[in-house]
């Protein structure tokens, strides 16, 4: 039985989102949009600023993974507080706090202060993204969870694509610093619009036919088996930003060749993610969610295996459409097998898990390449990926039968 069928089972019917709810959604892309193109405008130009206070490739390492180890471990805390005190009190924190870093850095003149100043970035990003998420799932019926995630991930992942490629040439326009001024106005905007666009919690619509799954984590197997899969993936996925592009280089390939992999990579992603998003609130998000996941382990396995662009370019796509099918139903399933009181904490599990899976990756397979090769290193990370979409199946399928049985 599919979660799609549990809503009708229970609603007796699908509740199409409203002018309003769809016009709340919309908003909620743009905030997500311009959010991620302040905060991934950093990309390219961080490490050269770093560079230039004389920060070495260790100092800017540590920099790099200060950020990533506050992003994901904060991301729990703030998904908790965000179901505890509301949405809009995390969101305006952690938009104030990003804000705050993006105007403070081009003012850092010693590593110690960048990486500390950065730490504050990354607690922002860890208050935002999990809240947002919530916010999201807040305004649409159960029933359009998925295909509501298609279009808010759309406008995201289209930020991040397009933001390291506006760092760059506001960088080369304005200067290095100065790019930190303009990430820190987007950012700002983005505040501002939560502050006029968003409405209060009271005003908010609720799920009054939600359904009635356990309050406890460990006795939320579905919620588990969800948390097995994403870092499951991601450590794939942390595999493939990490170690691509040294594998290109050795390759023989150039810089602007391994930009052209990642953005095929990012676009195929990009636009499955709506149609996809539309069919995982009609079918089974499990099997989809494990579809997708089958793909990145497969795609990643294989790009040590590649030889020239052709093949990585193959790769790139056959992990993008994992990523787009994957966990557009993975982030909908968070969703809904948490009760709506929960369902902060449940994204910010996910969104932990999102960080500590490619953290894990990258602190891993370095040693296994140093070890051994390139296509040792890729196949074992897709053998990770692919033992870990197995458990995901095996927990998800056990549940579902479980849940079948009760039903009956």
């Amino acid at each position: 039985m599919s979660d799609a069928d549990h809503d009708i089972n229970l609603t007796g019917q699908f509740r199409p989102p409203n002018h309003r709810q769809s016009v709340q959604v919309l908003t909620c892309c743009v905030i997500g949009f311009i959010c991620f193109l302040g905060a991934y405008m950093r990309i390219p130009v961080l490490p050269l600023l770093a560079s230039s206070i004389g920060a070495g490739t260790a100092q800017i390492g540590l920099i790099n993974a200060a950020f990533m180890l506050s992003a994901g471990i904060l991301a729990v805390p703030s998904g908790l507080l965000s179901d505890r005190i509301g949405i809009r009190p995390v969101l305006i924190t952690g938009l104030a706090l990003m804000s705050c870093a993006s105007l403070i850095i081009p003012f850092c003149y010693t590593p110690l202060l960048l990486g500390a100043v950065y730490l504050v970035f990354g607690m922002g990003l860890s208050a935002f993204t999990p809240t947002m998420m919530s916010s999201v799932a807040r305004v649409v019926p159960r029933s359009h969870v998925g295909r509501a995630y298609s279009w808010y991930t759309t406008a995201v992942y289209l930020a991040m694509t397009f933001g390291p490629a506006s760092g760059g040439w506001f960088g080369k326009a304005l200067g290095i610093r100065e790019v930190f001024f303009v990430s820190g106005g987007l950012i700002v905007a983005a505040l501002v619009a939560v502050l006029s666009l968003l409405p209060r919690e009271e005003e908010q619509p609720h799920d009054e036919h939600a359904e009635e799954v356990p309050s406890g984590i460990l006795s939320n197997r579905r919620l588990l088996a969800a948390l097995v899969g994403t870092l499951g993936g991601c450590f794939g996925f942390g595999m493939f930003i990490s170690f691509l592009p040294l594998h290109a280089r050795a390759l023989g390939l150039n810089v602007g060749q391994i930009g052209v992999i990642f953005a095929a990579q990012a676009l195929v992603n990009v636009l499955l993610r709506i149609p996809f998003g539309h069919l995982s609130d009609r079918v089974d998000r499990g099997l989809m969610s494990g579809i997708g996941l089958v793909l990145c382990a497969h795609a990643v396995g294989a790009v040590g295996l590649a030889h020239g662009m052709g093949t990585l370019l193959v790769c790139a796509c056959v992990l993008g459409a994992g990523m787009g099918i994957g966990f557009t139903a993975l982030s909908a399933l968070v969703v809904v097998v948490m009760p709506p009181r929960q369902r902060g904490l449940g994204l910010g599990l996910y969104n932990s898990c999102i960080y500590l899976g490619m953290m894990l990756s990258s602190a891993t397979m370095g040693m296994v390449i140093k070890a051994a090769d390139f296509a040792t290193g890729f196949f074992t990370a897709g053998a990770v990926t692919f033992v870990l979409t197995v458990l995901f199946s095996y927990i998800y399928r056990d549940t579902m039968l479980s849940l079948a049985g009760k039903d009956q």
